[in-house]
């Protein structure tokens, strides 16, 4: 079974114990990552992609930090005498892929809240009314012409 997960604009081929240089990640070492987001898996020849594979999730725990090999930046313009030279080094995490399957869905049963209302008539309390919401706007009625009687 492999599959193929994305993770720091870059796709990863991965099956069960492959062990793989990703993105650095914000775990410990011996922390148990996930990476929801799987664009392909396979298992047993049936190739899943899409919708099919939305709740298959790639686990893996964190085996080290570090940095890669230094590149060297150098830029200059020609004819000008400019010169600039700079070194990075990337720094990466190495996983071991140990599970691929579907996400564990673990169901937390959580009891609705009773309303207000009926808290404060088990207690014997009348509960207070609520405010009543305008539905309608209010028409400003038109004005009304008034006479004045014209000065002779």
């Amino acid at each position: 079974m492999y599959a193929i997960f994305d993770n720091g604009n870059k796709q990863y081929k991965v099956s069960v114990g492959d062990t793989v240089k990703v993105e650095k990640l914000a775990a410990e070492i011996g922390a148990t990552v996930t990476f929801p987001v799987v664009l392909t898996a396979d298992d047993k020849g049936v190739v899943s992609v899409g919708s099919e594979v939305e709740k298959v999730v790639v686990t893996a725990e964190v085996v080290s930090h570090g940095k890669d090999k230094k590149i060297i930046v150098f830029k200059y313009k020609a004819k000008k005498n400019e010169r600039k030279k700079q070194g990075h080094r990337q720094p990466y995490s190495t996983v071991k892929v140990t599970a691929i399957g579907a996400a564990e869905a673990k169901k937390k049963t959580a009891k609705k809240a009773e309303p207000v209302a009926d808290k404060a008539v088990e207690a014997g309390e009348a509960p207070a009314p609520a405010p009543k919401k305008r539905t309608t706007k209010k028409v400003a009625e038109p004005a009304k012409a008034v006479e004045t009687p014209a000065a002779e």
